[in-house]
C-alpha cells in the first residue's frame, strides 16, 4: 500500500467514528426524553424538532388545571410538524393566511427545538423563547419565531407554547375551591414554568446546558419574562433574561387598569361574569363547551381580556414592591422598548380627543400629563397618544425594572432603545419609526426573506449586530463581542441606554425621560389610591 493510500485509510479510520457519532445524533436517530423517544429533521445544518409535547393535553377535566405530566407514547415520535396553537381569534384554522398560527386545538402544549449540536455532550447555551400576543393570540409556529438563524450562532433554541385567553387565565370561585391552595388563574404562566422544567430535565439530550438557560420574549412574552423573574416557582429554571417591550411593575388592583394587574378576588368576579355570559351554571358546563364559543365573547376574547393575576402563588405580590425589597431572581438582564410602540394600536386621535383621554386616564394628574404629552394640534396629539400607550404599557415598566434592579440587585442590567425606522411594507404604508414588535425580525435574523418588509442592507447589518448581542449575552451574560459597538451596562442614569439603530448602535440618553418621570409619579399615585 503506497503512502497516499495509507494516509487516506488513516484519515477515514479516524474520521468514520466521528461521522457515525454525528449520524447517531442527527435527525435519523431518536433522542430519549420524558415521554419517550423523539426524532427530528435536518434543516440548514441543524437538527430541528417541532411539536414535542411537554405536558398532558389540557383538555376535559384538565382544562383549568395546572399542567399535568406528559402522556408517554410508544415507538418513536417524528417531530416534524409544529403543534397546534391555542384557540384564538381569528377562528377557525388560519393556515391559509401568511404568517398565521395554523391549526388550533385545546391540545396545545408543545415546544420546538433547534440545535446545532452534533453530540449530547456539547453543553451549548440554551435560549427559550416566549411569544407575545397580549396573552390572547399568537403561537411559536409563526414565521418570525423560526429559530434557525439564532441556533446557527451556537445556541440551542427552544420555543414554548402556553394556554391563552380564557383557557389560560380565567379565575373562578369553583376553580379555586378545587385547588388545594385556593388559587385559580395563571394557567398560561404555569405552562411556561412547566416548559422550563422540561428544558431543565431534557435539554442535555439535545446538546444543551440546563445550567445555562436564557429566557426571552416580546410584549406579553416580555411581560411573562418579567413575571418569571419574580415568581418563586421559577427559581433555578433560568440563568439570564431578555425582555423586549415587556414588564409588569404596575400596582395590584381589583380591577385592572393602565398597566395594573388584578387581585385574585377581582379575577374571580370576572370569571363569574364570563360564565354567566356563556350561559354556564358550573365549571363542569364551561369545561364541556368548545373553546370557540369563548372567542365570541367580545369582552374577553381579544388582547387584554384575560391576563395574569396576583394569585399569591405564581405572582405573589406587586412586583414593584418585590423589586424594591430585593425579592426576585437576581439574574443578568437585557431590557428595552421600541421608539413608537403605540403606532399600530392607535390609528387616529385629534387634539380634543387626546385632552379628554388624558383626563379620563390620569385624573388629577391630567394637567401634568398634558405638558409631556401635548395636544397643540392633531398631528402632535396623535404622536402623544401613541407615546402614552408606549410609556404606560411598555417603556415605564421596563424603565422601572432596570432602575430597581440596578438599585437592589448585583447582576448586570443592559438597557436598549430600538429606534430603527422601518422600510416600506410589501402591502400597505410604512409605519413611522419602530413600532411594536418590529425588533423581532432583527433578533431572529429574518430580514432577508421576510413576509412583510422589504429590508435594505442597513437593516441586515443591524440584525447581525443584534443577533450577536443576544447570543453572546446568552453565552456569557455580556452582550459584547469583538468587532461590535460596545454596550455598557446600565448605571442607573438617563444616559446609559443603547440605541439599536443604523449600522453602528451607540449609547445615548433615554429620549422620553420626561415622560417616564411623569409615569413614575402617575404609577405612585395609582398604587396609593383606592
Amino acid at each position: 500500500m503506497n503512502r497516499t493510500l495509507r494516509n487516506l485509510y488513516k484519515l477515514v479510520s479516524l474520521t468514520l467514528p466521528g461521522l457515525l457519532l454525528f449520524s447517531s445524533y442527527s435527525a435519523q436517530a431518536a433522542v430519549k426524553i420524558e415521554g419517550g423517544r423523539v426524532k427530528g429533521m435536518t434543516e440548514d445544518g441543524l437538527t430541528v424538532y417541532k411539536g414535542i409535547p411537554f405536558a398532558a393535553p389540557p383538555t376535559g377535566d384538565f382544562r383549568w388545571k395546572v399542567p399535568q405530566a406528559v402522556v408517554p407514547w410508544e415507538g418513536i415520535l417524528t417531530a416534524d410538524q409544529f403543534g397546534p396553537a391555542c384557540p384564538q381569534l381569528p377562528f377557525p384554522d388560519t393556515s391559509s393566511m401568511k404568517n398565521a398560527v395554523g391549526k388550533m386545538s385545546k391540545d396545545c402544549l408543545y415546544l420546538n427545538v433547534w440545535t446545532p449540536a452534533t453530540s449530547p455532550n456539547e453543553k451549548l447555551p440554551v435560549m427559550v423563547w416566549i411569544h407575545g400576543g397580549g396573552f390572547a393570540i399568537d403561537a411559536p409556529s409563526i414565521e418570525n419565531y423560526d429559530g434557525v438563524n439564532l441556533a446557527k450562532k451556537g445556541v440551542v433554541l427552544v420555543s414554548i407554547a402556553y394556554r391563552l385567553g380564557a383557557l389560560g387565565f380565567m379565575a373562578h370561585p369553583e376553580l379555586s375551591a378545587e385547588n388545594e391552595r385556593g388559587q385559580s388563574g395563571n394557567y398560561g404562566l404555569l405552562d411556561q414554568i412547566a416548559g422550563l422544567k422540561w428544558v431543565r430535565n431534557n435539554i442535555a439530550a439535545f446538546g444543551g446546558d440546563p445550567g445555562n438557560v436564557t429566557i426571552f420574549g416580546e410584549s406579553a412574552g416580555g411581560i411573562s419574562v418579567s413575571m418569571l423573574c419574580a415568581s418563586p416557582l421559577a427559581k433555578g429554571l433560568f440563568t439570564r433574561a431578555i425582555s423586549q417591550s415587556g414588564g409588569s411593575f404596575g400596582p395590584v388592583k381589583e380591577e385592572r387598569q393602565n398597566g395594573s394587574i388584578q387581585t385574585l378576588k377581582g379575577a374571580k368576579n370576572q370569571g363569574i361574569h364570563f360564565a354567566e355570559r356563556m350561559g354556564a351554571k358550573s365549571i363542569a358546563e364551561l369545561r364541556a363547551m368548545p373553546p370557540e364559543k369563548f372567542l365570541k365573547d367580545s369582552e374577553t376574547a381579544n388582547m387584554g381580556g384575560f391576563w395574569p393575576i396576583c394569585d399569591g402563588y405564581v405572582i405573589v405580590d406587586d412586583q414593584y414592591k418585590l423589586y424594591f425589597k430585593g425579592q426576585y431572581h437576581d439574574v443578568d438582564v437585557i431590557i428595552g422598548t421600541n421608539s413608537n410602540e403605540g403606532a399600530i394600536f392607535i390609528q387616529d386621535v385629534n387634539a380634543e380627543q387626546q385632552k379628554k383621554l388624558l383626563k379620563a386616564s390620569f385624573g388629577p394628574l391630567a394637567e401634568k400629563a398634558l405638558k409631556v404629552y401635548p395636544a397643540t394640534d392633531d398631528t402632535v396629539a396623535l404622536r402623544s397618544a401613541r407615546n402614552v400607550f408606549r410609556d404606560t404599557l411598555f417603556a415605564w415598566p421596563s424603565w422601572a425594572w432596570a432602575r430597581l434592579q440596578k438599585k437592589t440587585g448585583h447582576s448586570s442590567v443592559f438597557v436598549y432603545y430600538f429606534d430603527q425606522r422601518q422600510p416600506p411594507r410589501r402591502h400597505g404604508e410604512s409605519l413611522p419609526d419602530a413600532a411594536h414588535a418590529d425588533e423581532i425580525n432583527y433578533v431572529f435574523g429574518h430580514v432577508d426573506h421576510n413576509f412583510n418588509f422589504q429590508y435594505p442592507d442597513e437593516d441586515r447589518a443591524l440584525s447581525s449586530i443584534m443577533m450577536d448581542y443576544w447570543v453572546n449575552f446568552a453565552k456569557t451574560g455580556n452582550p459584547n463581542k469583538k468587532g461590535r459597538p460596545e454596550w455598557s451596562p446600565f448605571d442607573g442614569s438617563d444616559h446609559a441606554v443603547m440605541y439599536l439603530k443604523g449600522t453602528v448602535p451607540h449609547a445615548g440618553p433615554m429620549p422620553n425621560a420626561p415622560q417616564l418621570a411623569f409615569m413614575e409619579i402617575y404609577f405612585k399615585w395609582l398604587r396609593e389610591s383606592d
